[in-house]
């Protein structure tokens, strides 16, 4: 299938010779929609800042070991991401930040850093040591846009502008950093062609990467009191595959597709249920794909 579309898989191959796993990280850090700067709700869709597996507060080689413990018998490689996941991590003092991404980076096992974050929190001081970092191994960074309507944006407390994704992409990519963007599918009131809107937006901006994610309802946070009150409604199978379809064929060939679907704690997670048996939905996508002769880039604008 790698041949219907860039896949992470397909580029880490070829990047680095081999299977390579990414490892989720956490260093402890908050959110400026959390912590009283711009909010303290955090996103509407938000339960703990998509991290399920780490815990914050540890050692990061500690982390690390721990992670590797975990997929060692599902996995074999050598090579890992260290896949700082946890809020934003680029917002905490600088030294902190330093210390975690150095140790990271300095490892055998570990080839690249992926750091997710947010467009508004890349200062100087951030790009100085992502510039340092990225001398040493790759450097991702992870920008989570979501969507580029700003009415949608304002729904899901998103709490910056466009321009804030337009600033950050053009200062990462002057000092030679690879920009992931992530686009969630099924946006309360988005449309089809909204998504796509934001697919262009971010194909525009020269993003190298983009995560398709489903939109997850999950327990205890304010998406799920909304779609308690019938505001909110999920994207069945179908509808989210005539969506995603579009999206493939609308990303030019070079951009890396790193996700198609998602994943969410099932403990937590209300709705879509169809999402939980992960298996079965990329089997059922890559299926479709091949059938409806979906290519990546055939729509090229």
């Amino acid at each position: 299938m790698a041949s219907r579309y860039f896949s992470l898989n397909e580029y880490l191959n070829k990047q680095f010779g081999s299977k390579v796993y990414k490892l989720s990280l956490d260093i402890g850090c908050t959110c400026p929609n959390r912590d009283g700067t711009l909010d303290t709700r955090g996103c509407i869709f938000c339960r703990d800042g998509s991290s399920h597996f780490a815990e914050a507060g540890t050692d990061i080689s500690i982390q690390i070991e721990a992670a590797k413990e975990r997929v060692k018998n599902k996995i074999k490689t050598e090579k890992f991401i260290a896949y700082f996941q946890s809020y934003t991590n680029t917002y905490g003092d600088i030294k902190c930040l330093e210390k975690a991404f150095t140790t990271a980076i300095c490892r055998d096992d570990i080839v690249a850093l992926s750091i997710a974050t947010r467009p508004d929190c890349i200062s100087k001081n951030v790009l100085d040591l992502l510039e340092k970092l990225n001398k040493i191994k790759p450097v991702w960074i992870e920008l989570g846009l979501q969507t580029s309507n700003e009415k949608s944006a304002e729904y899901i407390r998103r709490c910056y502008p466009n321009s804030a994704y337009e600033k950050a992409v053009k200062s990462l990519k002057s000092i030679g950093i690879t920009v992931i963007t992530h686009i969630i599918i099924g946006l309360p009131n988005e449309t089809k062609e909204d998504v796509l809107n934001t697919v262009d937006f971010a194909v525009k901006n020269k993003t190298d990467g983009i995560k398709l994610q489903l939109l997850h309802i999950l327990k205890g946070t304010d998406l799920y009191e909304d779609y308690k009150k019938g505001l909110v409604q999920a994207l069945t199978m179908d509808e989210y595959m005539d969506i995603l379809f579009d999206c493939i064929e609308r990303i030019p060939e070079n951009i890396v597709i790193h996700r198609i679907t998602g994943d969410a704690p099932k403990k937590y997670l209300v709705e879509p249920l169809w999402s939980a048996d992960k298996k079965n939905v990329l089997n059922t996508i890559n299926s479709e794909l091949e059938k409806r002769d979906i290519i990546q880039g055939k729509c090229i604008l």
